[in-house]
């Protein structure tokens, strides 16, 4: 069995606030690690931290892009366990993404009628939260609970996921989560 690691972020930024005041969530954005550490974060977002127009495959970090640029994002890391075939399988479909990272786009589209309740499928064009469900399900790591129509805090209700952390993303330690979860335990059903 290995982990992955599910984040929901807020940084604050113009289009993140657009965001939170039609959704009235605290998290705006979601990417997945393979490490417990988050040396790597992937996601579709903006591809340059100053221009929140051009948008698509990104690989994020607590130290660099976009993450470091606004300094205050607030997160919330979940892990899943999964078995090793399933993790290789994901990690691939990952990889070959970031391979192929000019032929995908932003879905600026999908985004925008997510606030009409309407889902439009485009070829590999995703916003962030159709990416990560897009992923689980091609590595066939569950996800029944995700919607059809899915947003970042869809994340936050997975039933086999543990809450390993909550607050800003600059102070993640992950050698610390450990005893997060000794002080607050699996807070999954406080969150559900």
């Amino acid at each position: 069995m290995k982990k992955i690691y599910i984040v929901v972020s807020y940084t604050g930024t113009i289009l993140s606030n657009l965001i939170k005041l039609y959704t009235k969530k605290e998290y705006t954005h979601v990417s997945i690690s393979l490490d417990n550490e988050l040396n790597s974060l992937y996601s579709f977002g903006r591809i340059n931290p100053y221009n929140p127009f051009i948008g698509g495959f990104v690989k994020e970090g607590i130290n660099f892009g976009t993450f470091k640029r606004f300094k205050n994002t607030k997160v919330e890391v979940y892990s899943l366990n999964v078995d090793d075939e399933k993790y290789e399988k994901l990690k691939e479909i990952i990889y070959k993404i970031k391979e192929n990272r000019e032929e995908y786009k932003f879905n600026f589209i999908g985004l925008f009628l997510v606030m009409f309740h309407k889902k439009i499928y485009r070829n590999k064009a995703f916003y962030c939260a159709e990416f990560l469900k897009y992923v689980l399900e091609k590595s066939e790591i569950s996800n029944r609970e995700l919607p059809k129509i899915v947003k970042p805090e869809d994340f936050q209700k997975l039933r086999e996921s543990t809450l390993e952390y909550k607050g800003l993303l600059r102070v993640y330690d992950y050698k610390k989560t450990y005893s997060f979860r000794n002080l607050y335990g699996n807070m999954n059903t406080a969150i559900n």
